[in-house]
């Protein structure tokens, strides 16, 4: 991929050999930073606000500084002003600046588990992917307690009964994809019945067809899981046109 331009709030569009991050950064030392990655049609970012917004909910819920929107949409123009008419990812990181000192006052622990954040610690997401390719497939399919489907590393999951598209809830603490919540709107107008829940890994194996979605591959078919093939279908093929034709309207 071609790096058409860099951009930093507070400072416009850089020169992409300069650095512009710290190396005290948290997000360098921790991965403690939020991102998205925006699709972009000839020149014109798909879903912006979408994104933005879950950017800002990310950053509040990392306990980072709050998302200087405006910034960011100024750096989105001066972007595509390089990047003209062409199709493009934007991708935006959220960083907490500088490592500070909190020794003087001491810290205070709490417990819980952060879901649903699209963070930059994708570590553990990576080494699921390069186990799936040394098992010979393309991607990993995360799953819970008693084989509970939940999402992909970098995607959302869905499948199909007949006319009733399955993916799992919000509720298991997994990522809401901005190109989940399209679906979410397109399948209705489809024809197609939506299921939001808790559901096992047979499932999706016994499904007339399974699917991902995300903003870089947009809905992309499965072909198999586990070393077993999973039928393609019309749905994938549907929505897919259904997200382009929304795209350019």
């Amino acid at each position: 991929m071609t790096l058409l331009a860099l951009g930093v709030t507070g400072r416009g569009l850089v020169d992409p050999d300069e650095p512009a991050v710290f190396a005290d950064d948290e997000a360098f030392l921790r991965g403690r930073a939020a991102f998205e990655t925006v699709r972009v049609y000839r020149g014109r970012p798909f879903r912006l606000d979408a994104h933005l917004e879950r950017l800002a909910e990310s950053a509040r819920r990392l306990g980072l500084p709050g998302v200087d929107l405006r910034g960011l949409r100024a750096l989105v123009e001066a972007a595509l002003g390089v990047a003209r008419t062409a199709d493009a990812v934007l991708r935006f990181y959220w960083t907490p600046g500088r490592e500070g000192e909190d020794r003087a006052s001491g810290l205070v622990l709490g417990s819980g588990l952060l879901g649903g954040v699209k963070s930059t610690s994708y570590a553990l997401n990576m080494v699921a992917v390069d186990e799936a390719k040394r098992r010979g497939a393309d991607d990993a399919v995360f799953v819970g307690a008693e084989r509970v489907v939940l999402e992909c590393p970098t995607a959302n999951i869905w499948w199909r009964r007949g006319r009733t598209l399955l993916t799992p809830g919000l509720a298991l603490g997994i990522l809401a994809g901005v190109t989940r919540g399209v679906v979410l709107e397109l399948a209705p107008e489809l024809g197609y019945d939506v299921r939001e829940g808790s559901f096992g890994l047979g499932e999706v194996s016994a499904a007339e067809e399974a699917f991902t979605t995300s903003s870089v591959r947009e809905v992309m078919p499965v072909a198999a899981l586990d070393g077993s093939a999973v039928r393609l279908g019309s749905a994938a093929e549907e929505l897919q046109r259904s997200i382009r034709r929304l795209a350019s309207a």
